[in-house]
């Protein structure tokens, strides 16, 4: 897909101009957000810290003291993404993967928002409050680092990045914890949504990937979640479901290990590069029909 992708991505992308003056339009953004899968589960091989392709980026939401970074300000994507005390994620594969496939003059940016433990009903703003008013203790801290409000900063950050680059992608990994819950596709939609709102985005231009929890054939837990979650795409059509087949897990069969947080953000990936080729290939074909509106 790399090989195939490329001439075309690099024929298009990077001729399409931007509609806010600070916007680099070479510069993708990508929202992550959800419960502990997209945190990371705490533990980064050695190898996973560094080097890290300068190309790929992250928006730290939160202040990391121990790495340097403020919240609020970009620096190299080295792990964790989206806390202090987190791990790998697939946000992590997920952006290398990009910045291998696509043209060199593209950057790709993360913001990643996740708790561990949380339902989707903490995303959602008409439910936040409640949820946070009788969290459990054990999950206090990680909202405490999100202001009380993980939708509020995920926002806030998005809208910062906005400034900086432009908005490509929504990527959830979520569900465990609504596991067997059937109108959990209706509770993303509203969240989904409310992001586009909230953020002046266009549903066709920023497409929702959703991860599944640990599969069957790895004996995960909330495996049966699966099922729900592969009928997301029919209450959101621009939704796209990433296999968790095959990706290995913990002894606890609800995290994925390093190696599976490889797999399934890889797979992210190779979800999100037709879909840019796709919107590449409608660009190019609406700036060739007239010439002088997208030209640099």
């Amino acid at each position: 897909m790399k090989h195939s992708l490329k001439p075309l991505l690099a024929a298009g992308l990077l001729s399409v101009a931007t509609a806010a003056g600070g916007q680099d339009p070479d510069f993708h953004i990508y929202l992550c957000f959800g419960q502990s899968n997209m945190e990371g589960y705490p533990g980064i091989p050695e190898e996973e810290k560094g080097p890290i392709d300068p190309r790929f980026q992250v928006l730290a939401s939160t202040d990391f003291p121990e790495l340097g970074r403020q919240k609020g300000n970009w620096y190299p994507a080295t792990p964790p993404l989206s806390r202090p005390s987190a791990g790998l994620s697939p946000a992590d594969y997920f952006g290398r993967a990009l910045v291998a496939a696509l043209p060199a003059g593209i950057r790709v940016g993360v913001v990643n928002v996740a708790v561990g433990g949380c339902k989707i009903e903490l995303f959602d703003s008409a439910t936040e409050a409640a949820y946070v008013a009788t969290a459990p203790e054990w999950m206090k801290p990680a909202l405490a680092a999100y202001g009380g409000s993980p939708y509020q900063r995920l926002v806030e950050m998005g809208r910062l990045a906005q400034r900086s680059g432009v908005i490509k992608g929504i990527l959830l990994h979520q569900g465990e914890s609504n596991t067997d819950e059937a109108d959990w596709p209706a509770k993303v939609k509203v969240v989904y949504e409310n992001l586009l709102r909230d953020l002046g985005l266009d549903a066709a231009d920023v497409p929702l990937l959703a991860g599944e929890v640990v599969s069957a054939d790895q004996e995960g837990k909330c495996a049966s979640m699966n099922a729900i979650i592969a009928t997301l795409p029919a209450t959101i059509p621009t939704a796209h479901v990433v296999s968790a087949a095959g990706c290995p897990c913990h002894p606890d069969f609800v995290h994925f290990t390093p190696a599976g947080y490889r797999i399934l953000g890889a797979r992210y990936a190779a979800t999100m590069l037709p879909l840019l080729a796709q919107r590449t290939s409608s660009a190019t074909s609406h700036s060739s029909a007239r010439p002088n509106a997208l030209q640099k």
